[in-house]
């Protein structure tokens, strides 16, 4: 009989923990919410951290799909095609967004109360031309620019330059005495050929208004040519140093922090999210000037970019996955997140973060030469990685400058066409 009992209460114990396996803390049954981004962004210290948050307080359980930074636009595109859209998609609001029927596939979020908390900015930057709110705005809203190794310069007696003749006689002398003057991570990065776009386009909408009717191309616009031509000029006077078709964004930190590389264009956030503290150089060796691409000759800095959490509206879990967004956007959660990043407010009760030295220390030129980010969120048919892929036939000598406008005109058009843009 007391076998039988034992066995009886043990049977209790098992269905106990089982159940208690399939709920939340909160008495409901657990969920699993697939979650797709880029390799890269998933990595970020505040990323991990609010889904570690996550899955702590409620017991539920993201599966991460994780996709490599270089093919992401690409492969997440072909899953959407075969029916694979994730709970919830990570994506910039900018023009590969075109590429996953947004109207078709998301939630939109204006009707969520956490939409009081964010900032003005944040919140423009998600929301579409019909006013429509595309994510939530969880991400570093940060200050690009050239970052340069200040400790490097003063060693050498150089400057930092405030204008395009200044910063090209700082590379060559650079150059000159054996370091590499600008980290150019060309094998699968392609953020930096818009930081040169964007004066362009920023400065005289006009332009960005006949492109996007295709009134006129890329090739009709001689700054065009004349920063894809300074881009070949620099690779072919050793600017770029020798090793750059293999550089990626693992090689970044590296590179910069063993003082390989003097100058990169990047943005402030990276140095307390991907810069290795175990460099030589620490974050106190750096400090920021505009980058320098001949498109605007005192230079430029770009604002903010914001990866946004997107809604599969179609989702089974459509209402857990509205709860995993209102989770990360409770200030209790994302000042945990952000505690020490670098970056701009997109949360009006954050106050956790912190501004760089490297940023306030350049707040005047930054008020004087920023720019909004304004290739990659206004050209249609704009593509990072096409944009990088034409650039690169240009650096292997597959084509000149002028060829590798036209390319980029054709990328450009095509994508446009297939998004069946008016003028197209």
């Amino acid at each position: 009989m007391r076998k039988k009992y034992l066995f009886i209460i043990l049977l209790a114990i098992l269905v106990t923990s089982c159940s208690l396996s399939e709920s939340s803390q909160d008495g409901t049954k657990s969920v699993t919410l697939t979650l797709m981004g880029k390799k890269s962004d998933l990595d970020k210290s505040y990323m991990k951290s609010i889904f570690q948050q996550y899955e702590e307080k409620t017991g539920n359980k993201l599966d991460i799909i994780s996709i490599e930074d270089a093919e992401f636009e690409t492969e997440a595109a072909e899953r959407f095609d075969k029916g694979n859209v994730p709970d919830i998609f990570m994506h910039f609001h900018n023009a590969d967004l075109d590429r996953f029927d947004v109207d078709s596939n998301f939630y939109y979020l204006n009707d969520e109360k956490w939409t009081a908390d964010l900032t003005d900015g944040a919140k423009a930057y998600c929301t579409d031309s019909s006013g429509r709110l595309l994510g939530l705005p969880f991400w570093e809203n940060s200050v690009s620019g050239c970052y340069y190794n200040k400790t490097i310069l003063n060693d050498l007696g150089l400057k930092p330059a405030t204008t395009q003749t200044e910063f090209d006689v700082l590379c060559q002398a650079l150059a000159d005495t054996g370091y590499t003057p600008i980290c150019w991570p060309a094998n699968g990065c392609s953020w930096m050929i818009q930081f040169g776009m964007d004066p362009i386009f920023a400065d005289n909408p006009e332009l960005l208004e006949k492109l996007n009717k295709n009134e006129i191309t890329y090739s009709d616009i001689p700054e065009m040519t004349n920063m894809v031509q300074w881009i070949a000029n620099a690779a072919e006077k050793g600017w770029f140093g020798n090793n750059y078709p293999e550089y990626g964004w693992d090689e970044i930190s590296p590179v910069m922090g063993q003082g390989q590389a003097v100058m990169t264009f990047i943005w402030d956030t990276w140095f307390y999210t991907d810069y290795s503290k175990e460099n030589k150089y620490t974050i106190d060796d750096f400090a920021l000037m505009p980058v320098f691409m001949n498109t605007a000759e005192k230079g430029t800095y770009e604002g903010g970019n914001l990866n946004m959490m997107m809604a599969n509206k179609n989702s089974k879990n459509i209402d857990a996955v509205l709860d995993f967004l209102s989770f990360c956007a409770s200030e209790e959660n994302y000042n945990v997140a952000f505690d020490g990043i670098s970056t701009v407010n997109c949360f009006k009760n954050q106050t956790t973060n912190i501004q760089s030295d490297m940023v306030t220390s350049s707040e005047r030129s930054i008020k004087e030469n920023e720019r909004v980010s304004t290739a990659s969120s206004r050209i249609i048919g704009y593509s990072a990685d096409e944009v990088a892929e034409a650039i690169n036939s240009l650096l292997h000598g597959k084509v000149n400058a002028e060829g590798c406008v036209k390319l980029m005109d054709e990328y450009r058009i095509a994508a446009a066409a297939k998004q069946g843009a008016e003028g197209f």
